[in-house]
């Protein structure tokens, strides 16, 4: 398996790997988190196929409605429901979708181990759904998810999410809440300062999902915390 997310843009990387190992399959979120870096699928697919490879994007960030990544090339797209699709911060779930020979053998292999969505889940799900477009378009219209560094070290950037009064803290995005996620002290927790610095997350950078709250607010929200700081 290759970790497409290792190399970014790095195109020439992707191809010396492919070149060099025998990779059957690739994988990658597109845009990356936490840096929203944009992946060329329609290249990336080009290069993997010629060599066998099957390519596999997770498009949470995206949402379906903002990219189509089966029109350019890929073969598996993956989606935390928990996020957009859901759109309430009130399930956990996933989906999957992709050609039908490769989803034919994950159905085989959900028969053979188990796992279901519990039906509650399924109808919040579908609930989300019906307002997928009307929140995807407001959230666009302001960014949807951004990441930035806080002029400080750990403990001013820790003041200034304490700070904010509308979003929540917490380690997810896409809901219709906004949500701050300091990354260094919550999704990276466990890694050391230095192994933390080497993935580029420093102990200042936080991640903004926006909600679908009134952008003035939010922005008055945000100047008035890094006031405080």
């Amino acid at each position: 398996m290759l970790h497409l997310g290792a190399f970014g843009a790095d195109i020439a990387g992707l191809e010396s790997t492919l070149n060099n190992h025998k990779v059957s399959i690739s994988t990658t979120s597109n845009p990356t988190s936490p840096f929203l870096r944009c992946v060329d699928i329609e290249l990336v697919s080009k290069l993997c196929h010629a060599k066998g490879a099957v390519v596999c994007i997770d498009g949470t960030f995206a949402t379906p409605l903002n990219q189509k990544a089966l029109v350019l090339g890929a073969c598996i797209i993956l989606h935390s429901a928990t996020k957009y699709l859901g759109g309430h911060n009130d399930m956990l779930a996933g989906c999957i979708s992709g050609w039908t020979e490769i989803i034919f053998q994950v159905h085989y292999m959900h028969h053979v181990l188990g796992g279901t969505l519990n039906p509650n889940a399924a109808y919040l799900i579908i609930q989300g759904l019906k307002t997928l477009k009307l929140r995807v378009q407001q959230q666009n219209s302001i960014g949807g998810v951004v990441s930035f560094e806080v002029d400080g070290d750990i403990t001013t950037t820790i003041k200034f999410v304490d700070s904010l009064k509308i979003p929540y803290i917490a380690p997810s995005f896409g809901g219709c809440e906004s949500i701050m996620d300091q990354r260094a002290i919550m999704s990276y927790w466990d890694l050391s300062q230095a192994k933390r610095a080497k993935y580029g997350i420093l102990d200042n950078l936080v991640r903004f999902s926006f909600g679908d709250e009134d952008y003035e607010d939010l922005e008055a929200d945000v100047l008035k915390s890094l006031e405080a700081i």
